[in-house]
């Protein structure tokens, strides 16, 4: 499987929309922001992605260039890529990401595996 890398400007854009105060963590050479220990929000090579409910993931995929997120034959099924040309205007993306941040802040923690000793 190939695992699409992204560029600085790609990380810079990504960090531009991560809320304050929010955990950002390399994940397999991309990065994703972190609520409670969950996973809301992910760059994949240029692509951003959120975790949304389902009847907010069929609203954003009704947009005009948003799509699958994550690897080809493998896309995050709980996650939508916001369009690319939103780069032009960052501010269509931040109801998106308040909705995933809401959505996954309402999770239970991720509780961490006990490493065997």
């Amino acid at each position: 499987m190939k695992i699409d890398k992204p560029t600085e400007e790609d990380k810079e854009f990504f960090r531009s929309l991560v809320p304050a105060n929010v955990e950002i963590k390399p994940m397999f050479g991309n990065l994703a922001a972190f609520v409670n220990g969950n996973m809301f929000m992910g760059l994949f090579g240029a692509d951003v992605g959120v975790r949304l409910t389902d009847e907010d993931r069929e609203h954003l995929r009704s947009q005009p260039g948003a799509g699958d997120f994550g690897p080809d034959g493998r896309p995050m099924k709980e996650y939508v890529s916001i369009p690319q040309d939103w780069r032009a205007n960052p501010e269509r993306a931040e109801p998106w990401i308040e909705r995933a941040l809401a959505h996954v802040g309402a999770m239970p923690p991720k509780i961490k595996k006990q490493k065997k000793t």
